[in-house]
């Protein structure tokens, strides 16, 4: 996620938006990473969603989305449009091998933070690591050990590196560093609009909802449905 208050205040809504999904279809969330905002919402988050067809479901969610609305921040009540990027990947089982150079790896650890007692802990259990070639960044501080942080941070780094090495084969590495695209204007792949109107756009494939509130409760669906049936007919 990028920028200030209210572009982490928007990651924070999308990240709801997302959790209740995920509850409202019966999976599981949990944080194996949580940066709090500096006066609100996250600066990031990274979560495991558990569940039957979960990563089939959110794939099409990867990207960068886009927010207008009347700042909450904003003392003189501008329309501020604001923008967010969503990363979904696929974990990896453990019958993957990927060979990784420890002299690639440079690995951090630090005490966890957040909002909340659930994101604190007093000793610095917390792991960073950063594949330096890609500069590829995982990190973990949900588990109760240094290690156990070590072990999934080290698992969510092979899984990009696995995602990496597929579009390897499509484009070139210069083009890799920008799989999610440019967190700009254009770059967009669904428009949530709040005022002067309510309405959620996909722009991949149109479809749209006109009742901004319920799809922020978790209503998505049918952008999902829609993207899913658009590549299928590819």
């Amino acid at each position: 996620m990028l920028g200030g208050t209210e572009s982490q205040d928007w990651a924070e809504m999308l990240y709801r938006m997302y959790s209740r999904w995920s509850m409202k279809n019966g999976y599981t969330v949990k944080e194996t990473d949580f940066q709090e905002g500096d006066e609100a919402g996250i600066k990031s988050v990274t979560a495991v969603i558990e569940g039957e067809y979960a990563y089939g479901y959110l794939k099409g969610e990867m990207g960068v989305h886009r927010l207008v609305r009347i700042s909450p921040f904003d003392a003189g009540g501008r329309r501020h449009t604001s923008f967010a990027s969503v990363e979904v990947l696929p974990e990896i089982t453990d019958d993957i091998e990927l060979e990784i150079n420890p002299d690639d790896l440079r690995i951090d650890t630090y005490r966890s933070s957040g909002a909340g007692g659930q994101h604190i802990n007093k000793t610095s259990s917390a792991v960073r690591i950063t594949h330096i070639p890609t500069n590829i960044v995982t990190s973990c501080q949900s588990e109760r050990s240094q290690l156990q942080n070590k072990e999934t941070a080290m698992k969510m780094l092979k899984s990009r590196l696995l995602d990496l090495k597929e579009k390897e084969q499509k484009e070139k590495i210069e083009d890799l560093k920008g799989v999610q695209r440019e967190i700009a204007w254009g770059s967009q792949i669904r428009s949530y609009v709040f005022c002067p109107y309510t309405l959620v756009k996909d722009h991949r494939t149109g479809f749209e909802v006109g009742n901004v509130e319920t799809v922020m409760n978790g209503e998505i669906d049918g952008f999902m449905e829609a993207y899913l049936k658009s590549n299928a007919n590819l």
